[in-house]
């Protein structure tokens, strides 16, 4: 025996069938703005992503190790934070789970000399290989990224290279002023001008070999542990288990969200405009819908009006009127989600060119990311829009006068 639907029910669903016209204009404006909202979720989360990528493979790495208080005191007393023991540390690091690799960095400050003016700089002495994995978004406009085998060699951001006129091949002279009041100064060849995601850090960034630096500062220490993961999405928990394991060691571990100002306030100006936008789009759908929903009900005036006299309560009415919204509701919703993931991925394939983020070099290819959440989101706002937008002429129609009702359309 076949499960029977209920009477009620049955009959809405014969008349959402029964208005083709405008049951499929109401399912567009529903559908389309479903879609709509998944597209502007997917562009907007795919921007956090890129940006996010961005900025751990070209300067932070995922987590950094360091000691106590370097953060806020590297500046005014670098040698105080030293990690004396680098190559043990990265051992016990590159031991947590999930973790791929582990990168030694000594800062310094001092000033670049060209052989006609100086600039104040913001040096890092870097492992040249390991840096090369790590820096898949350091993009080099001219020259080549360090090799283990450089000894005088020197990479310089894009700002750097532009104020003092450097290009690949140069000779410059770097100066730098030690704790103990010794002034140290070696003779470098620029190899390679880059280009990071953030033009800040191109200003002033320079970076040598690892040895080099430690010459520089008669220090065999380094200053930061860089850690690289296998996933983003674990940068928390293996920041806690690595809090676990070192406990004690006067340590402390940042994640790159926390080390990057620019991140976040780039995450918040797209939240405040995509924000409006998701908006605007629900607006359209709410009064889309409204209207569609306004003038099939206008039309079946006289439908409803016969109802009534044949004795049905108004409450039964407006019953039958929700019902229906609600079945366009949730067709459209479905409707709209298929949609949204369908563009979502031809989108995807194809790409959409973008002019660099503020304050920022690089431009990008974005891409619609397909986000669940978002997604069931979407839906849910299309059917509840839908639903709300009946309430108010459901109830119109259901609390008529029969003979005004009946008098309609004549």
């Amino acid at each position: 025996m076949k499960p029977k639907l209920p009477p009620a029910f049955a009959f809405a669903l014969r008349n959402v069938f029964r208005q083709r016209v405008r049951s499929a204009a109401t399912l567009a404006a529903i559908s389309l703005g479903v879609a709509g909202l998944i597209l502007a979720a997917g562009f907007v989360q795919d921007i956090f992503v890129q940006l996010g990528e961005a900025i751990i493979h070209s300067q932070s790495g995922h987590l950094q190790v360091a000691r106590e208080g370097y953060r806020e005191g590297r500046v005014r007393a670098p040698e105080a934070y030293l990690i004396e023991q680098p190559e043990a540390l990265a051992k016990t690091l590159a031991a947590q789970p999930g973790v791929t690799r582990v990168l030694a960095r000594l800062g310094f400050a001092g000033v670049v000399n060209n052989g006609r003016r100086d600039l104040g700089i913001v040096g890092e002495g870097v492992e040249p290989s390991a840096e090369a994995a790590l820096g898949s978004y350091l993009r080099y406009i001219e020259g080549r990224p360090l090799a283990d085998g450089d000894v005088d060699g020197i990479v310089v951001g894009q700002g750097v290279a532009r104020s003092l006129g450097l290009k690949a091949g140069d000779r410059v002279n770097l100066v730098m002023s030690l704790a103990q009041g010794a002034v140290n100064t070696l003779d470098f060849e620029v190899v390679g001008v880059f280009q990071s995601f953030s033009r800040d850090f191109d200003a002033r960034a320079v970076r040598i070999p690892l040895a080099a630096a430690r010459e520089l500062m008669d220090t065999r220490a380094a200053h930061l542990m860089v850690v690289l993961l296998d996933r983003t999405d674990d940068t928390d928990a293996v920041r806690t288990a690595l809090q676990a394991r070192l406990s004690g060691q006067r340590l402390e571990i940042a994640s790159w969200r926390e080390l990057s100002d620019f991140y976040d306030k780039t995450l918040q100006l797209y939240d405040r405009q995509f924000g409006v936008l998701r908006l605007i789009i629900l607006l359209m759908v709410l009064l889309s819908v409204a209207n569609s929903v306004n003038m099939t009900l206008f039309e079946r005036t006289r439908e409803f009006g016969t109802l009534l006299a044949l004795g049905d309560r108004p409450g039964r009415v407006f019953r039958l009127i929700m019902t229906e919204s609600a079945l366009l509701g949730l067709f459209g919703a479905l409707l709209g989600m298929a949609l949204g993931c369908a563009a979502a991925l031809v989108i995807s394939a194809i790409g959409i060119p973008m002019p660099p983020p503020p304050n920022a070099n690089i431009g990008y290819t974005a891409f619609i990311r397909i986000v669940p959440g978002e997604v069931v989101l979407a839906g849910a706002i299309g059917f509840v829009a839908t639903c709300l937008a009946a309430i108010i002429p459901a109830r119109r129609v259901s609390r008529m006068l029969v003979v005004d009702a009946l008098r309609q359309g004549n």
